[in-house]
């Protein structure tokens, strides 16, 4: 009785170790097999800044370890593009990353030099129109020099702006003044110069359609410059928009 008893805790600790070593063989085997890797990287929401960046920016490859790739890890580098307004990143097993990713909104295009369209984001940052066929959908700067503050702020106010505020927009240039360095001037599809601030913009452009039609209306649907400053005013093309009829269709002295 006393051998058979001595013989019991013998074969638990060999039991235990053939458990610890079959766990150990199939850690091997799992870690080097297909299962453990990362399959796919599915990457959504991305328009202007390319697929190819957000996977570089993210530092994780098919074939790369699957559980040694953290999405909190992932969220943050791809964040890091200037781009990016917010990422996540989800895991499924086996071997799937999805990285779906919200850009900041559009703010205008530009032209370049070599006469390529660029489209500008809410920072100022410009990066190239993908899809030759695109749709210019947001204002074209014109005359502004490259990530100037003034741009850099304008972008700021035009991706804040209910883009159907915007529609009639397609044109903005600089047009700077000794009092207003911010100074821009605007040019509609409706054939209108509007000359505003940047500063200004943003409460002026709400009212831009109704000052349009009541101006053509007074105007016998003639067109002309508007100017929305610390007093808004109109005039035909080539009349002095101090004296001409304003907005309320009183006549408005010259200001200086």
């Amino acid at each position: 009785m006393k051998s058979e008893r001595n013989k019991k805790p013998g074969s638990r600790k060999l039991l235990y170790l053939l458990i610890v070593f079959f766990l150990i063989v199939f850690a091997i085997l799992f870690f080097q097999s297909s299962f453990s890797k990362i399959t796919s990287i599915e990457i959504a929401g991305n328009d202007v800044v390319s697929s190819e960046q957000i996977g570089q920016a993210s530092q994780a490859a098919v074939g790369d370890q699957f559980f040694a790739v953290g999405s909190s890890v992932v969220e943050e580098r791809v964040k890091a593009l200037q781009t990016i307004e917010s990422v996540q990143v989800t895991k499924s097993f086996p071997g799937k990353i999805r990285i779906e990713v919200k850009e900041y909104p559009r703010a205008a295009y530009q032209l370049t030099p070599e006469g390529s369209i660029e489209v500008l984001m809410a920072d100022g940052s410009a990066y190239p129109v993908k899809d030759k066929g695109a749709v210019i959908d947001k204002p074209i700067l014109t005359n502004w020099g490259s990530e100037t503050p003034e741009r850099a702020a304008l972008c700021k106010v035009l991706a804040g702006i209910n883009p159907a505020l915007l529609s009639d927009i397609s044109e903005i240039k600089p047009d700077p003044s000794a009092a207003y360095p911010d100074k821009i001037k605007l040019f509609t599809r409706s054939q209108f110069e509007v000359i505003t601030r940047i500063a200004l913009l943003g409460d002026k452009i709400q009212y831009l359609d109704f000052m349009i039609n009541e101006f053509k209306e007074r105007n016998n649907g003639a067109t002309g410059i508007l100017t929305l400053l610390d007093t808004d005013r109109g005039s035909l093309f080539g009349k002095d928009a101090g004296s001409a009829e304003t907005s309320d269709g009183n006549k408005d002295s010259k200001k200086r």
